[in-house]
């Protein structure tokens, strides 16, 4: 069943190109300025990141290739875009450790970039969820792990609500040598580990559903105290933080006590328009809130390949592993391949087949249990319809199969649970 997963999956990724090569649009002209790297538009900007499609989460990189959605004005000497995306959705998930939930969750951001200076640039960001509204216990989700609902009791099997307040941050640009550096500070923010968080990935972001892999990959894009110093050499990037490593707390709504006790270094490098490659490393003091005497340490290493299909789609593909070791414990790996087609500016088809070595799932009294090997798989398509130049209304669903070995069946209800989502969603684009 694990190995037909990313069977399944990996044969969405092969399909897709052939479907983009009838709709591929030729290269953006000259004066198109967003296919270019920060270094190719030379002058006061080289080395420097942009307001351009390159830059995701955080500090993040994506493909050039990349689409970035939203409405973008003028304010004065700022250049600001909003983005903005709210679900409404329906869960079921199958057998005794299962759950059904309406639940609402999604994401408001708006970015403003300035000129400081004769050579500078400042950027402020801010993004806020509706995930609170949930509830402490998050919405049901097989195999997931990870964090507290109440601070007495771990998440098991349920995905938890994100802060409200998920990014409040600045960041500072100058061009320094033959490149630019770079400061970025967040309350919260999100340090240089992993790949762009799985709300930011074009290769996944039309789903609602959290990925189980989230808190080898991606869990510290919430992080309430980080500073981040980059340097930025035509297509490479090399960059260190420091931040706090303890995970949010159950309380959803308000900020959590700043601390930089923990570090992460990444070193990105886009070799071409379509691929954007990352390595990374942390450690993170006492990242749980139940453990408080355990740290970690996180390994992550992604690939994200995009390609652009006619005038409003595209191909995204994002393969990506992460490590963590807890202290005194053992290495836990967890693999997830995941790929979105968009053919046009009404469809969109996503998978993402996962597997993950997690030591949660039959967590007892505070104690980890055994290690088991678990598998996931999801497809879906969301539909979306205009209602206004600026502004979608989208219906989609999709299903999950997941794979337990022998030694979890019974807990699970015997076989193979499943489970499967129906959602609305607006985007403000």
């Amino acid at each position: 069943m694990k190995s037909s997963a990313f069977a399944l999956a990996a044969a969405l990724a092969a399909a897709a190109p052939a479907l983009a090569q009838e709709t591929d649009p030729p290269p953006p002209p000259a004066h198109d300025m967003s296919h270019m790297s920060p270094a190719e538009m030379g002058g006061e900007h080289q080395g420097m990141s942009t307001m351009s499609t390159r830059d995701a989460s955080g500090t993040s990189w994506q493909p050039d290739a990349s689409r970035h959605e939203g409405l973008h004005s003028a304010l004065g000497p700022w250049m600001v875009m909003t983005h903005a995306t709210l679900n409404l959705v329906y869960d079921t998930q199958s057998g005794p450790r299962g759950d059904d939930r309406s639940f609402v969750s999604g994401m408001v951001m708006t970015m403003a970039t300035r000129q400081v200076g004769d050579a500078g640039k400042l950027q402020l960001r801010a993004m806020l969820s509706p995930d609170p509204l949930m509830g402490k216990r998050g919405y049901p989700l097989l195999l997931a792990s990870g964090e507290t609902a109440d601070g007495v009791k771990p998440l098991i099997d349920r995905q938890h609500p994100h802060d409200l307040f998920m990014e409040l941050s600045a960041r500072y640009d100058r061009p320094v040598g033959p490149g630019g550096a770079f400061v970025y500070i967040g309350m919260p923010g999100e340090p240089a580990f992993g790949p762009p968080a799985f709300m930011h990935r074009l290769s996944i972001l039309d789903s609602p559903e959290a990925p189980i892999s989230h808190h080898w990959l991606d869990s510290t894009h919430i992080t309430f105290g980080v500073i981040t110093a980059g340097y930025i050499l035509g297509d490479w990037k090399l960059e260190a933080s420091r931040f706090k490593g303890r995970e949010p707390d159950q309380h959803r709504w308000n900020f959590d006590s700043p601390k930089l006790d923990s570090t992460a270094i990444r070193l990105s490098w886009n070799p071409t328009y379509e691929l954007s490659l990352q390595t990374s490393w942390a450690h993170q003091h006492s990242p749980e809130q139940l453990e408080p005497q355990d740290n970690q340490d996180r390994w992550s290493a992604s690939a994200i390949y995009t390609r652009r299909v006619g005038d409003f789609g595209y191909w995204s593909t994002t393969a990506a592993w992460g490590r963590r070791t807890a202290t005194h414990g053992p290495h836990l790996d967890a693999f997830a391949l995941e790929s979105a087609l968009k053919p046009n500016a009404d469809w969109t088809i996503f998978a993402r087949a996962e597997r993950t070595q997690n030591d949660e799932l039959t967590t007892l009294g505070g104690h980890r249990g055994p290690i088991y090997s678990v598998a996931k798989l999801s497809v879906g398509a969301i539909r979306d319809f205009a209602l206004s130049e600026h502004l979608a209304f989208g219906i989609g669903g999709l299903y999950s199969l997941n794979h337990v070995p022998d030694g979890l069946e019974a807990g699970y209800g015997g076989g193979d649970p499943h489970g499967a989502m129906a959602f609305v969603r607006l985007k403000l684009q």
